[in-house]
């Protein structure tokens, strides 16, 4: 499976029975520096171009317009019932090709699109904009996210609970049918619900919304920005109100509702992967630093969509260390640090349906290892079996 720690009394087999053993990642100190990484990056890795970063967008664009006059030319000539098969694919599709859109607007945020914040932050907010995506609020608790990775007390989302702060509900959703509901609840409103109400993120003393200004995510001079956000969220939908007054509700929800969901899923899907594992530790505040936090990360193997999704998925790791490195680069740069960083890199090449469906299962709650008195602040995912 993919890297790990070295052998220690830490290490974890998800299943006695299980032909791959999941070591877990070393929490120790890393016989590296964060320069020393920097130094094994070529240089002009870190070089933004902004004409190839918007080529990237345009060629986005492309496959959306071509993907969107074939589906609602064609698909409602062909003979029923066909357009019942063909209109799914075209939301998988289509909803693929806004991932990537989706991503390229995160990168906006990095500032890793430009050399100009002002143009970054203005391609991030129309494109988050279009799909339904407050940008400045995702921005802001996504930069503080990757300031706190891997922190019980402050990371933004993802944070795991232990077994004793687990409602209990998810106990008794801790089998196949619960596992299935909960998971279709994630991959369809999860997203929204995440941004309505914070839920899976960091626990504030008063009620936390990506859509509300006041909200505690924020503090008073970024509020402003939130409000900005929103502003583009209402003018959005109600340019899709009015498409829809014309061409029908249904008609919107074919052409960009459906795709809209399967993107929803897969940023659920994405996140959720990247920040739980097995091998991965979560940190209470005797034991975090920000560089913990930024390994207790994984990359992930897309298969073709790696590249769909402009290698977010399998260059996380990097993109946790120098999040301000251009996509096109990260390759690159990933290569380069691997053998730098050894055991300290984590990967998983086992397929992202099948994982999803296994870290569900496998990563219920935290708790620290009862034998291992000197590390009660490190944290490993545990499931009921």
């Amino acid at each position: 499976m993919g890297a790990g720690g070295r052998l220690n009394p830490r290490d974890l087999d998800i299943k006695k029975n299980d032909t791959n053993v999941i070591k877990r990642a070393p929490t120790s100190k890393p016989p590296f520096t964060l320069a020393d990484l920097k130094k094994s990056i070529p240089p002009h890795c870190f070089e933004r171009s902004m004409i190839r970063s918007f080529s990237y967008l345009v060629a986005d664009l492309t496959a959306v317009s071509v993907f969107y006059y074939v589906a609602t030319t064609y698909i409602p000539q062909l003979p029923h019932p066909l357009p019942y098969l063909a209109w799914p694919i075209y939301w998988f599709l289509q909803g693929c090709v806004f991932m990537g859109i989706w991503l390229i607007a995160h990168e906006c945020g990095h500032h890793a699109f430009s050399d100009y914040v002002w143009l970054e932050d203005t391609i991030g907010f129309i494109l988050h904009s279009f799909l339904l995506t407050p940008y400045f609020s995702w921005k802001i608790s996504h930069r503080r996210h990757h300031a706190n990775t891997g922190s019980l007390e402050h990371d933004e989302v993802y944070v795991p609970k232990t077994r004793f702060k687990l409602a209990s509900s998810a106990f008794y959703l801790d089998n196949p049918i619960g596992r299935t509901l909960t998971l279709i609840v994630k991959l369809t409103l999860g997203w929204y619900i995440y941004l309505s109400i914070n839920a899976a993120g960091r626990p504030y003393d008063k009620f936390a919304s990506h859509y509300d200004p006041r909200s505690p995510i924020f503090s008073d001079n970024e509020r402003v920005l939130i409000l900005m956000s929103d502003i583009g969220l209402v003018s959005f939908s109600y340019l899709l109100y009015k498409v829809a007054m014309v061409q029908g509700f249904t008609w919107v929800f074919c052409a960009y509702g459906g795709a809209l969901m399967v993107m929803n899923a897969f940023v659920v899907t994405i996140t959720y992967l990247h920040h739980t594992h097995p091998s991965l530790p979560h940190y209470d505040d005797s034991e975090w630093n920000w560089m913990k936090g930024a390994f207790s990360t994984i990359d992930r193997d897309y298969g073709v969509l790696n590249k769909v999704f402009h290698n977010i998925t399998d260059t996380h790791v990097l993109h946790h260390l120098f999040s301000y490195i251009p996509h096109y680069h990260a390759m690159e740069a990933t290569k380069a640090i691997r053998p730098i960083m050894g055991e300290f890199y984590q990967s998983d090449s086992t397929p992202f349906f099948v994982a999803l469906w296994r870290e569900s299962k496998n990563c219920l709650f935290i708790e620290p290892d009862e034998c291992d008195e000197q590390n009660k602040g490190i944290y490993w995912y545990k499931s009921q079996e």
